[in-house]
């Protein structure tokens, strides 16, 4: 089948086309009300300093790289299992398992960025803050880390970070015009009618030497 012949065949079957693309993304945008969430998503970032800068101020320069693998291990402590009980023991909660927590932090820096997102705003902000306080107090007790400072406490986001609906709609309307685009293949496929002379000269490679008119019905 070229290009022009499946241009034609969608032509011809314009109202799958339009309508089941359009049908999808409705379907996805009321799915996406109902049944989707909001969720939000509390930022805070943190600053490693080692026991070693209280002591002689400039251990950073000298052993940089050394800084940096305390840091990624840091970046691992605020998920352990240690951490988390005790920052849900503060907040009064049994586990943190309603929430999604990434943490990052560059491999230049000693930066450590720690994302919570949940479905309630207020509820993010405070499970990524009660996480910076206590990673600090067990940093010290079992890491080479004099303490890891808060750069900025994790405010409640004012506005949701997801769903993104948007894309959600966007991607079901491409999905509804790729299976129309199917659907109108496959009809074309198992439709094994003649309609046309042109087709009948196609299969039977002979010419078509005459024509009977349709009649009309007389009442």
């Amino acid at each position: 089948m070229t290009l022009l012949e499946l241009l034609q065949l969608l032509r011809k079957h314009l109202k799958i086309v339009v309508l089941l693309p359009i049908a999808c993304a409705l379907a996805m945008a009321l799915a996406s009300v109902l049944v989707m969430r909001n969720t939000y998503t509390a930022q805070t970032d943190m600053y490693v300093l080692a026991s070693s800068e209280g002591e002689s101020g400039g251990a950073l320069s000298s052993d940089l790289s050394a800084s940096q693998m305390l840091t990624n291990d840091v970046a691992q402590l605020l998920k352990s299992d240690r951490v988390m009980s005790d920052a849900a023991e503060d907040l009064g909660l049994p586990n943190l398992n309603a929430y999604d927590i990434t943490v990052s932090s560059e491999s230049t820096t000693r930066v450590i960025t720690l994302s919570v997102t949940g479905a309630d705003a207020r509820g993010a902000a405070n499970v990524a803050n009660a996480l910076a306080k206590n990673v600090s107090q067990v940093a010290r007790e079992v890491m080479n880390v004099q303490s890891v400072n808060v750069i900025d406490e994790a405010p409640v986001p004012e506005a949701p970070s997801g769903p993104n609906r948007p894309l959600y709609i966007a991607v079901a309307f491409m999905a509804g015009l790729f299976l129309a685009v199917a659907i109108v293949v496959v009809l074309d496929l198992v439709d094994t009618r003649v309609r046309t002379s042109e087709q009948v000269e196609e299969l039977l490679g002979v010419p078509v030497i005459g024509r009977i008119p349709e009649m009309k019905k007389v009442k």
